[in-house]
């Protein structure tokens, strides 16, 4: 894996690969050439062999409803994904050098139908640097709609905006070795279905199903989504989230109370019955991430049936910083929280900054909380959060900022406890920013 996502990340293709383009003014009965494209993507599609690239040119795609590929019992596929590459020739869809495709789906309406703007059952794809708006949803009852849902393996989805629809912006169950880098996902709201607060839209949802194993979300961000900002629920296998950032997710721009409205979802089941839960329970791992003015938890456990490992998160302004609430296999009781690894957590200005948590269960030490002295603003550089949402660099990386960093001589730093990384000071620093901090740009 590590080896392909290098290759994906630089752009290395196959020998003799071809290359075909689609833009905006295109044409689906011409050569896909730079100087002749297509008008589709799912044009470009019929066209690639695994190695080749299809190189999207900028400017906005309004898809239309004759464009929809396929129509199922209960999803509408605009644009879907279906054919594979391979380890060593994957397929690229990438958006052309210097410019940004933007497809926008808001005329996508089927009655009684969700929509999924792109579905990807393939395998080995790279998808890199599309964005997608206004997905709508069209069902009043319990439904979902969907920006990009992916049902492969060992795909990289890179630089991805989803945003200013009602759909979840990402959404993957059945795939696995999946890597999430660099997306935005944001201001995403259905207010057609039921209540109309929105409780099914996440801006990234990962629920893999057993065998779906080594999914990872990287250097991803989500904010102002009706729901949750990253939702693991009911998933049976082990999901890792690094260096991502969840911002006031559960309310609107204009600060109306929406849905749940937690940064980071990691675990629960709902109502599953006891005899169809996971065996083992998956322990989720969520590290170097922050959380941000969520309505409800900045980190929650959700009612999960084991511990999971939350390394050097920070959480800022939410309602709990830090709720690790478990239940027990009955489906009815909920507990403190029981098997979790909490180190090097950083919380500040939370209206509670740890619920929940079972501490002679639990492995709970050298976090902020833990510390005899609370925070207070002098430990930080800058409690600015409105860089927060600033624009990607060029490399697609997040923003540079001072925002939550510890100030110099703060007793914040130093103050943690290792966790595996290489160590850059006299000992490990509390929070997301620390200087051993995982290298957001290695891939898998």
């Amino acid at each position: 894996m590590r080896i392909i996502f290098a290759l994906l990340a630089l752009g290395v293709t196959t020998a003799g690969a071809a290359e075909y383009f689609v833009a905006p003014d295109g044409h689906d009965d011409r050569a896909g050439t730079q100087t002749e494209p297509f008008a589709t993507l799912q044009r470009a599609q019929g066209a690639v062999q695994p190695g080749d690239t299809v190189l999207i040119r900028g400017g906005t795609y309004t898809m239309r409803a004759e464009q929809i590929a396929k129509r199922t019992r209960l999803y509408a596929y605009v644009t879907l994904l279906d054919k594979s590459g391979t380890r060593d020739a994957p397929i690229h869809y990438r958006a052309f050098p210097g410019e940004r495709p933007v497809f926008d789906c808001s005329r996508i309406t089927p009655p009684g139908l969700r929509v999924a703007a792109f579905y990807v059952p393939a395998s080995w794809l790279h998808l890199q640097g599309i964005e997608v708006t206004g997905v709508p949803v069209t069902i009043q009852g319990h439904t979902q709609s969907i920006c990009f849902s992916n049902d492969g393996s060992h795909n990289l989805y890179e630089g991805l905006s989803m945003h200013d629809g009602q759909a979840i912006g990402f959404y993957s169950l059945r795939g696995g070795d999946n890597l999430i880098l660099n997306c935005d996902a944001y201001r995403n709201h259905d207010f057609t279905s039921e209540n109309g607060k929105g409780g099914n839209v996440d801006g990234f949802g990962c629920h893999p199903v057993a065998g779906a194993t080594g999914n990872v979300f990287r250097g991803c961000r989500a904010w102002q989504n009706s729901d949750d900002g990253f939702d693991l629920i009911a998933a049976a296998e082990a999901v890792t989230i690094e260096n991502c950032w969840a911002l006031h997710n559960g309310e609107s721009v204009t600060g109306q109370r929406l849905a749940d409205g937690n940064g980071f979802k990691a675990g629960g089941y709902g109502s599953t019955p006891v005899g169809r839960l996971p065996q083992p329970i998956p322990r989720h791992t969520i590290r170097f991430c922050l959380a941000v003015g969520n309505r409800s938890s900045g980190f929650y456990a959700n009612h999960h049936l084991g511990g999971s490992d939350w390394l050097n998160n920070s959480a800022y302004r939410n309602g709990i910083n830090f709720n690790l609430l478990n239940r027990l296999p009955d489906n009815v009781t909920d507990v403190p929280g029981f098997g979790h690894r909490l180190k090097n957590n950083l919380g500040y200005r939370g209206r509670q900054e740890l619920a929940n948590l079972d501490r002679p269960k639990s492995d709970a030490t050298h976090n902020s909380f833990d510390l005899p002295g609370p925070p207070t603003d002098a430990d930080f550089v800058s409690l600015d959060e409105g860089v927060l949402t600033a624009p990607r660099p060029a490399d697609g990386g997040l923003p540079t900022l001072t925002f939550l960093h510890l100030a110099p001589g703060s007793h914040l730093r130093d103050g943690g406890v290792d966790v595996g990384l290489p160590l850059h000071g006299q000992a490990p620093w509390l929070g997301a920013f620390a200087p051993e901090k995982i290298d957001p740009s290695h891939r898998k």
